[in-house]
């Protein structure tokens, strides 16, 4: 496993999809995933209504690497190398080994093992060298029943429902906490 004292995170492979640095270029695909609402529905922010929010996310992704404190990859196919989503390892605590994971992927590209194949490297990563952490959690809206079943799938557990957790646009939802340990990964 490469370490992460570059400049740059490490790439990982799936069997389709590249989980690769993310540029300014990639701008505009962010946008595109971001700003959609639907892909958003879940979140705990609103969507980006700019493109200049997309850039100044590039920024703040490469500044938490740098940090060592947020990991977030853009999910790009390895046929074109375009960026349809992002997987993150973030609120990462080396002192108690742990780590919060996320996902998002462009609409278009639901429901089609993206996801999954991302969410299985970073979780391998997580659990490898030189990261070697031993918890993930996620934190996931209880009606967000996809993202759900796909952490599940790789094992995580329900530890507990968090009510009002999050204020967005008006708006108030809960939270289903999930956790994986690693003696635990398939």
């Amino acid at each position: 496993m490469a370490a992460l004292d570059g400049e740059r995170l490490p790439t990982l492979e799936s069997e389709r999809a590249r989980l690769r640095w993310l540029t300014l270029a990639d701008a505009p695909s962010l946008f595109a995933i971001f700003s959609d609402p639907e892909v958003m529905r879940f979140w705990s922010t609103l969507p980006l209504a700019k493109l200049d929010e997309a850039e100044a996310m590039v920024e703040q992704i490469q500044a938490g690497f740098h940090a060592h404190r947020f990991y977030q990859w853009g999910i790009a196919r390895k046929v074109d190398d375009a960026v349809i989503g992002t997987v993150s390892l973030y609120q990462v605590n080396q002192a108690n080994r742990r780590a919060e994971l996320g996902f998002a992927l462009a609409r278009a590209h639901w429901g089609q093992g993206w996801a999954r194949e991302a969410v299985g490297a970073a979780i391998a990563f997580a659990f490898s060298e030189p990261l070697d952490l031993a918890r993930l959690e996620a934190d996931v809206d209880p009606d967000n029943h996809a993202s759900l079943r796909l952490l599940e799938r790789w094992g995580f557990q329900r530890e507990g429902y968090m009510r009002e957790r999050w204020r967005v646009g008006g708006g108030v939802q809960d939270s289903v906490m999930l956790g994986l340990l690693r003696r635990e990964w398939p």
